[in-house]
């Protein structure tokens, strides 16, 4: 039975906000490297899109700042079959002795089931996200949009049967992140910043 991890004191997990945004970028960046993370062929299916609605989560440390970080994302696997992608799962090296990780495993995949999505997606170590019920065989008949090791291409049914014959590319359909106008931009003073929304 699924037990939502957002109601727990320890470790900290909650909604990610937007003041999370920034430290969520510098801690992927820390854990994966800038160029790496946005070179990997499941950064096309987030690019330029919100992740899913309430399935944005952060950990904070005891000084508030974010420590762990989890998002899922909109996409079809294979025509006319919804489905969410799993990632970046990233936890600051200070903190990977308690759990994290597995906290926010568990609490995505329960508000993911609540929330009455049927499947999840993720290019990732199998032996670690095994234990949260995702295999390859699940995956066999989809690809990505990208070059990508098939041995690490894992999917998990919410609802039985969600993934059943799926065959096809995998692709985005979250909703796009909005950008600023030209006529934004200038009033911001031409300083060409482009700010993201969470």
């Amino acid at each position: 039975m699924c037990t939502s991890s957002l109601a727990r004191t320890t470790p900290a997990i909650s909604l990610e906000s937007a003041a999370d945004v920034a430290q969520r970028e510098a801690l992927l960046d820390l854990a994966f490297g800038r160029a790496a993370r946005l070179a990997k062929t499941s950064e096309r299916l987030r690019e330029g899109r919100k992740p899913a609605e309430g399935l944005a989560f952060a950990s904070h440390g005891p000084d508030g700042r974010v420590v762990a970080t989890l998002r899922l994302w909109h996409v079809t696997a294979g025509p006319g079959r919804p489905a969410l992608l799993l990632g970046p799962l990233a936890v600051h090296p200070w903190f990977r002795d308690r759990g994290l990780g597995g906290a926010l495993m568990n609490t995505a995949i329960c508000e993911a089931t609540r929330l009455g999505h049927g499947a999840i997606l993720l290019v990732g170590d199998a032996p670690y996200y095994a234990r949260f019920g995702f295999a390859p065989a699940l995956t066999e008949g989809l690809w990505l949009p990208g070059a990508f090791d098939r041995s690490r291409f894992l999917g998990l049914e919410l609802v039985p049967g969600a993934l059943a014959g799926a065959r096809g590319l995998v692709s985005p359909t979250g909703a796009p992140v909005e950008l600023p106008s030209l006529g934004e931009l200038v009033a911001q003073g031409g300083t060409g910043e482009l700010r993201r929304t969470a």
